[in-house]
């Protein structure tokens, strides 16, 4: 076995490896990288059934890797703005590394400060909290193309928080005092400790996800819908790709509102929110595909959403949606489908976060992500369903 400080320096690739942990280090690095699922290297004790099944994603071959740091000229403010220039070009394919992305409010966001500290700061950024940095152009996208975002690394910083101001979330008149509690991440950033002993699982993965609409105005990174925005899915994480229909010539990719973990629902308006030390994002673009909304592909399941001001509307979108992709891609009688929903997919609250205390004028939507297991199709189907979610 290998102790946990040697396993985090040949992990970091700075000590010399055996044989055997150089081949552990290439499993775990195809892991991160979405090229080898958990589950393939061998047999994984009481596995449920088929729905389960984990496998690879497609395998895409990577081209160059560019840096893109957080700067006053590369963050955009609480919106997505339309103005600004690309940060960086790239073509299909490439790599882009952004380390030591920004906290929300500008990076003014500090371990420890009170809620009374927080709350002049939260003001200062009327139009949204979040830190968007980018937008990446890839060459040669243009609308009615499909732009594939693939997760290879996701590493916190070592601290995050939660808070509800009041008058937010789920239950806005509940409570009478504002909360904010902070959390310090083990040097894996594999848990954090909560009140009375309780650990916290870390899963990372962006809020906000998104390719500039199509229109001109600046739109609030709190929003969602077909473009992307603030998807809020907690299984969107390393080894995992977004798929997202084009609005824009160069697809015009942003991100921030990085989260260590969360519930579905998010019920109180934030997860552990961070930032990240350590994000790599592989692009590929897609030509003339036909894809109306967000999709996430992850080694067990294809993900789709539905947005609207309610949550019966919400999961009435996400339904015909899923309907309507699930029989193009496997060529399946849509009446067939609608079934197979009922029967075998799962329907969960994405989001339910009421901003009516808020300083921010724009409120999220109610969000339902519907969870099609692969498993339940045969592996010729489920090889169809990927090649069409990626081809016309």
């Amino acid at each position: 076995m290998i102790g946990r400080k040697r396993f985090s320096a040949f992990w970091r690739g700075d000590v010399s490896a055996t044989e055997e942990t150089r081949t552990l280090r290439r499993w775990l690095l195809q892991i991160a990288a979405g090229g080898l699922a958990l589950g393939t290297a061998g047999p994984v004790p009481n596995q449920a059934s088929a729905k389960e099944t984990s496998e690879s994603l497609p395998e895409i071959p990577a081209g160059r890797t560019h840096v893109l740091e957080s700067t006053k000229d590369t963050v955009s403010m609480g919106v997505l703005d339309p103005s600004r220039a690309a940060a960086l070009t790239i073509d299909s394919g490439d790599i882009v590394h952004y380390p030591h992305t920004w906290t929300v409010w500008g990076n003014e966001a500090r371990y420890g400060l009170s809620f009374e500290d927080r709350e002049p700061i939260r003001k200062r950024y009327p139009t949204g909290p979040y830190s968007n940095v980018g937008p990446i152009a890839v060459r040669g996208t243009e609308p009615g193309d499909v732009l594939e975002m693939r997760w290879l690394r996701l590493y916190p910083i070592d601290w995050g928080w939660n808070s509800f101001p009041l008058g937010v979330g789920a239950l806005p008149r509940d409570f009478d005092k504002p909360y904010v509690h902070y959390f310090r991440f083990d040097k894996e950033r594999r848990s954090a400790l909560f009140v009375s002993g309780i650990t916290i699982p870390l899963a990372p993965f962006q809020d906000i996800a998104a390719l500039q609409p199509a229109h001109d105005k600046p739109v609030s990174g709190i929003l969602a819908g077909p473009y992307g925005g603030n998807l809020a899915l907690a299984q969107m994480v390393v080894g995992t790709s977004l798929l997202l229909p084009v609005q824009r010539s160069g697809g015009l990719f942003w991100t921030s509102g990085s989260v260590a973990a969360q519930g579905d629902g998010v019920v109180d308006q934030t997860g552990i929110e961070t930032a990240m030390e350590d994000m790599r994002i592989q692009f590929v673009l897609h030509k003339n595909v036909p894809l109306d909304g967000p999709m996430v592909e992850t080694p067990t399941h294809w993900i789709g959403f539905g947005f609207a001001d309610s949550l019966d509307a919400a999961l009435v979108a996400c339904l015909r949606g899923m309907i309507k992709w699930t029989s193009r891609t496997t060529k399946l009688d849509p009446r067939d489908i609608y079934p197979l929903c009922s029967m075998a997919a799962s329907f969960r609250v994405t989001q339910y976060s009421d901003q009516t205390g808020s300083v921010y004028s724009s409120v999220p939507p109610r969000a339902v992500h519907c969870m099609l297991p692969k498993g339940i199709f045969p592996p010729d189907l489920r090889a169809t369903m990927s090649q069409a979610a990626r081809s016309a």
